[in-house]
């Protein structure tokens, strides 16, 4: 366990002009309020607050971030509480405490929707103070290190979501030593055996890598003093989780994997890089497209290093990274390197600017309400392959590899990207699905009268460009929704003598909005030509507010006993509404007993699909609606099956036969006779729920011949 005065000394070491007073008591107040706790190692329960505060200390962060890291988890376990932190240690200290506290009492992955939520709040978190996230991943790479303490479904529980979230996190924002860190141990717990094996393969010849390391950095260290480069030569395995991602990225075994081992050369100046850069394509053939100058175009995360890959003294291939002091310092630290202090300065101003993409996130993520579509999306700005282009004027702009024209609109801003006709690419007109490439001058053409297409999101990359098309589509629906709604209202209500137009006006239209949970009449009747509410629903709800309808009570008493003494015909049931207009989807014919959702059809009420089915996945979760079997349904209902089989006589008999025994209907039937003496038999059938179809399709895989019996859709 580290102890607060070897934490005070190295804070002490990057800036002597520290209040470490803050930071004593700070960890005196913690060691009083966790007296008595132990971790599940068995250790006292402060050991974690000073490992963390040591690790941001090897951040080198301000004394305010390392008090709130010994203080991170009183307030969630102890009964210390936040007014108490503001009173001891100020409101600075007390925000970062109560930001680290949020994050920390939300739940992992119980569900996607708690884990979206637990993830907004993080990003939330992140734009409001870095200093929140970055003890937050100090917080889990100690509980990483201490991991094995729990039980295995809680293991691999938190493993997953570090792998997922924290270390993706951790590379945007630079920190590239804890993102390896933490890539491992989850590799670790989330693989064992390949964990194992990687790990056993590095070591078996350790003893030679490491001579051939020493021998590689003495000739490079020789080479460069020889050229009067001062420099420090390092070289190191990569971690074992790169190892097997490369593995099985490019389908390679581990002896294939040519760049386990990386070198480094550190310079003190930006010339003397690509002197250096210079020397090495001299001393070795360098291979071809593997050489990236992030100097010239440094990464979004300040990232800054020239990288190029070269064939070594033995045929190998090596990797070698040239780069300044201050680009090794920005490299290891990511934006912690621009919080802590430089010649007793504060925060580099700068640093906010230039992480600007995590507000961004933050507003482009405030689109997303379906939490499967938040957390698709937050994995696409978290894992960007970038590409770097130009406008016409020489500013560089960082987007993901595979962005196009539009995605650069959108950049560039919104009403750009909406009104985007056409892209030129270094002075050619290009296709606006044409892939940006590193280099590329781009000039978007726009025209005012021109919008968004719904095909865009076919090849769309950046969020912001997703959330903006769909936001343009979503009000241009809602408005045709609106327009569709009341010709369906005024129809229906003027087909039963009822004035929709005043009756909309009525005061007690308000409680009617609300009942059905809209804000707006408009969103109310925006729902009708959705297909979400029904004219009658609406007709019938005001018929209980206001004595409008006195006049014809009886008539639309009948309208409304009509509506009520409706059975379901269909066999499903949507919740919550009585009357909607139910179809079944041709694609993947449900039966009950399937698991079933309903999406909402224009026009045309809803359709019902399970929820496995490929075309039901691709429909905007905006439209779904729960829907359930009727208990009181016996109707059959198509299904198509497929009957690979030899051919022999009889064999149709025999499968009508089967059919016929279980007591379902052949609808239509297919059959065709290959070349090789087998037969494809495709059949509609009439079934009454998954039991009755599994014992039919148990009687036909009995059939002498067949092969093979399946669903289809």
């Amino acid at each position: 366990m580290i102890r607060i005065n070897d934490i005070v000394d190295r804070v002490m070491e990057y800036n002597p002009g520290a209040n470490v007073d803050i930071i004593e008591r700070a960890y005196v107040y913690s060691a009083r309020v966790h007296l008595g706790q132990m971790r599940l190692s068995g250790e006292p329960y402060l050991s974690h607050p000073l490992e963390v505060a040591g690790i941001l200390s090897e951040m080198k962060l301000d004394e305010e971030s390392i008090a709130a890291g010994l203080l991170h988890d009183v307030v969630e376990d102890t009964k210390a509480t936040p007014e108490e932190i503001e009173d001891f240690f100020g409101s600075e200290i007390k925000h970062i405490v109560s930001g680290v506290t949020k994050l920390s009492k939300l739940p992992f992955s119980s569900s996607e929707a708690r884990q979206a939520e637990s993830i907004r709040k993080m990003l939330l978190a992140m734009a409001d103070d870095i200093r929140v996230i970055l003890i937050k991943l100090a917080d889990r790479l100690h509980n990483m290190k201490t991991l094995q303490f729990h039980k295995e479904n809680k293991r691999r529980a938190i493993a997953k979501e570090t792998m997922d979230i924290y270390a993706p996190i951790s590379a945007r924002l630079g920190i590239y030593w804890i993102k390896n860190a933490l890539e491992d141990m989850s590799f670790r717990y989330l693989q064992p055996d390949e964990y194992e094996r990687i790990d056993r393969l590095i070591n078996k010849d350790i003893a030679e890598r490491e001579k051939y390391i020493e021998e590689m950095k003495r000739y490079i260290k020789q080479k460069m003093d020889e050229s009067g480069l001062v420099s420090e030569v390092l070289g190191r395995h990569k971690h074992i989780s790169s190892i097997y991602q490369k593995m099985v990225q490019q389908n390679l075994s581990f002896e294939e994997v040519y760049d386990i081992i990386a070198f480094r050369i550190i310079l003190e100046t930006i010339p003397k890089c690509y002197e250096a850069l210079g020397l090495v394509h001299s001393l070795w053939k360098p291979i071809a497209k593997k050489f990236k100058d992030y100097i010239g175009v440094p990464k979004a995360n300040m990232y800054q290093s020239l990288h190029t890959t070269v064939v070594g003294p033995y045929g190998e291939r090596i990797e070698i990274q040239i780069r300044t002091r201050e680009m090794d310092q920005v490299a290891k630290s990511g934006i912690a390197a621009h919080w802590g202090y430089k010649e007793g300065k504060r925060v580099d101003n700068q640093a906010s600017e230039k992480f600007a993409w995590i507000q961004n996130l933050v507003e482009n993520q405030a689109e997303f309400l379906d939490p499967q579509e938040f957390l698709e999306n937050v994995r696409i700005d978290l894992f960007p392959d970038e590409v770097y282009v130009f406008t016409p004027q020489g500013e560089i702009k960082s987007l993901p590899k595979g962005a196009t024209p539009i995605d650069f609109a959108y950049m560039i801003h919104s009403e750009v990207g909406n009104q985007c006709t056409g892209a030129k690419v270094n002075g050619r007109m290009v296709p606006l699905k044409y892939e940006l490439q590193t280099g590329n001058i781009v000039e978007i053409i726009t025209s005012k009268g021109s919008h968004p297409s719904k095909d865009w999101l076919n090849f769309v990359k950046t969020v912001k460009a997703r959330s903006r098309i769909r936001q343009w589509i979503k009000i241009q629906e809602k408005a045709r929704s609106l327009s569709l709604g009341r010709e369906m209202c005024e129809k229906t209500f003027r087909k039963h003598k009822l004035n929709f137009n005043a009756l909309v006006k009525a005061e007690e239209m308000r409680e009617v909005v609300s009942h059905f949970g809209f804000k707006t009449v408009d969103d109310l009747i925006a729902s009708v030509g959705y297909g979400k509410t029904t004219p009658v629903q609406i007709a019938r709800r005001l018929a209980l507010k206001t004595e409008t309808f006195d006049a014809d009570e009886s008539l639309f008493n009948k309208l409304v006993s009509r509506v009520r003494k409706k059975k379901p015909t269909v066999g499903v049931v949507v919740k919550g509404v009585d009357d909607m207009l139910v179809k079944f989807g041709k694609c993947c014919q449900p039966v009950p007993g399937d698991v079933i959702t309903g999406y909402i059809t224009r026009g045309y009420g809803v359709t019902i699909h399970r929820t496995n089915c490929v075309n039901a996945l691709k429909m905007s979760p905006e439209r779904r609606i729960d829907v359930e079997w009727s208990l009181e349904t016996s109707e059959s209902y198509p299904v198509k099956i497929r009957i690979n089989s030899l051919d022999r006589v009889g064999l149709l008999a025999d499968m009508a036969a089967a059919i016929s025994k279980n007591d379902a209907n052949i609808l239509s039937l297919n059959t065709q006779t290959r070349d090789d003496q087998t037969v494809d038999s495709v059949l509609t059938l009439g079934i009454v729920s998954t039991v009755h179809l599994e014992k039919v399709l148990l009687d036909l895989k009995k059939i002498k011949y067949v092969q093979s019996v399946q669903r289809l859709g």
